[in-house]
């Protein structure tokens, strides 16, 4: 029952435009029944309020971060959509993102693709084809480049002559304007117990434009002849000038890079996307210089990240696992089964995630890992009964029948008692817990199927694959052993002739 909406302008953009700019937001969204409440931060991220929402942004006058509250998570969806509709015609200058909250590690943009080389308008230019296949590419809503938005410039020819004679030169002209447009410290207030600085500068109406900056007047060293200081207008000693440059130079690993980053409808799988996007850049045979490389982020670099960190050390717990086994059986090919029983599994849990139609994400990996352990509990306990009857062992298949049979009251209250745990979070809903819950529950009630009809099969098949033949051999020593002793009985015996 929870929105959260992303708004980013031009990198020049002021507070007060981007505080306009979340007013007319505000006013649409609040128009929607179904919205409870909003609430805005402006210049920074919004605190952590769920997992993989990382506050990154602080002290940025064209950004700003919204939660919105809803009455009710049903409908939420479809809310999404048509606010993502109503705020893109309402505000069209700006990148609103209506997205919904969302599984998997955090990250910055679904699709990124980040650009290496060592020219920044060849970098540039790669960036803006990309961009050109990303537009065309199904359920992208926006994307940008890091190096397509320029920062205006304002920048002063000097005229060295007419500075001299004015009595100025390039650091004081520099400090002077800084002075009436930055501002500077004055003083101070104490407001309660802290002191606020009191920054002294030129008013709005003075500085809004080009125009405006240009007839600001420098104080010369000079002086009249009445002893006051002489002013110089700035466009007597300098011409003004609009020019643009790069907001920002990104570096990855000490190389200059340009991260061109895609943002997806929401309910929209990264993975799909990222795939659809990647078949179009062959079709148009986009190619990088020499020189130049390639490397994908976003959401599937993440998910990698987070997943090799899992399975850093399935190694150390498959051999614990394994050893374990191994002493408790005393046997390699008894533990073998037991391991294939936990492989099985994993495919049956995985495949009841797709029969309920919940993607393959981070909480079904995290599932999967857990259900390998859980799942080889009944094979245990039906091996176990197996190899403690003498009979069972020999492959007597109606011994075999009885002991499964004993054994199942006691397997099938542990699934279902496990199962029927998790079923509340199925029951509940959502994105998070019926995922890693299914795969779990879906993978438990398969080994149950598993340890009571495959288990005794393969046991059969695998440890008594001799049996028959040692039984008989068996037979036939005990019988001439009888037959000898009773021979020799005879002999010493003269009654028993």
């Amino acid at each position: 029952d929870q929105v959260n909406i992303e708004l980013e302008l031009n990198a020049h953009a002021s507070l007060a435009e981007t505080r306009q700019t979340i007013e007319s937001i505000r006013q649409v969204v609040l128009e929607h029944p179904q919205v409870k409440g909003i609430e805005w931060f402006l210049g920074e991220s919004a605190p952590q309020f769920y997992y993989n929402i990382v506050a990154k942004r602080e002290n940025a006058s064209n950004y700003a971060q919204a939660l919105v509250q809803l009455n009710t998570a049903e409908g939420g969806e479809a809310l999404i959509h048509e606010l993502q509709r109503e705020l893109d015609r309402k505000v069209p200058h700006s990148r609103v993102l209506v997205r919904q909250l969302e599984q998997g590690p955090p990250f910055d943009a679904p699709i990124e693709v980040r650009l290496f080389g060592p020219d920044l308008h060849q970098l540039s230019q790669s960036g803006d084809e990309l961009r050109t296949i990303l537009s065309r590419t199904t359920n992208v809503l926006h994307h940008k480049a890091e190096l397509a938005d320029p920062l205006p410039k304002l920048t002063l020819k000097i005229d060295e002559e007419q500075a001299r004679l004015a009595g100025l030169d390039h650091a004081e002209i520099s400090n002077q304007l800084n002075a009436a447009l930055e501002g500077s410290l004055g003083g101070s207030i104490l407001e309660e117990t802290e002191e606020l600085p009191v920054r002294i500068r030129v008013p709005q109406a003075r500085r809004a434009s080009v125009n405006d900056i240009a007839s600001l007047q420098l104080i010369s060293r000079k002086i009249t002849e009445d002893g006051q200081p002489q002013f110089v207008p700035l466009t007597a000693i300098a011409e003004v000038k609009m020019s643009s440059e790069v907001a920002a130079i990104s570096h990855f690993n000490g190389e200059r890079m340009n991260e061109v980053q895609a943002y997806l409808k929401a309910g929209v799988l990264p993975a799909e996307a990222l795939a659809e996007f990647q078949s179009k850049l062959k079709q148009a045979g986009f190619e990088l210089p020499p020189g130049y490389r390639l490397e994908w982020g976003g959401e599937a670099s993440k998910r990698d990240d987070a997943v090799g960190n899992l399975l850093a050390n399935v190694g150390v717990l498959m051999v614990l696992m394994v050893a374990t086994l191994v002493l408790s059986f005393a046997s390699f090919r008894v533990a073998a089964l037991v391991g294939t029983v936990g492989i099985l599994s994993i495919g049956l849990g995985l495949g009841m995630l797709w029969l309920f139609g919940f993607p393959f994400g981070f909480m079904a990996i995290v599932g999967s890992m857990g259900l390998a352990g859980v799942a080889i509990n009944d094979a245990i306990v039906v091996l176990a009964e197996l190899r403690a009857n003498p009979e069972a062992r020999k492959g007597n298949r109606v011994v075999v029948r009885d002991v499964v049979l004993r054994s199942t009251r006691h397997v099938v209250a542990t699934s279902l008692t496990t199962v029927a745990g998790f079923a509340p979070l199925v029951i509940a809903g959502g994105g998070f817990w019926p995922p890693l819950a299914i795969t779990i529950a879906g993978g438990v009630g398969g080994a149950t199927l598993l340890a009571l009809y495959y288990i005794p099969s393969a046991y059969i098949l695998v440890m008594c694959r001799q049996c028959p033949l040692r039984a008989k051999a068996g037979e036939s020593v005990q019988a001439d052993r009888e037959s000898s002793l009773l021979s020799k009985l005879k002999d010493r015996l003269p009654v028993l002739r």
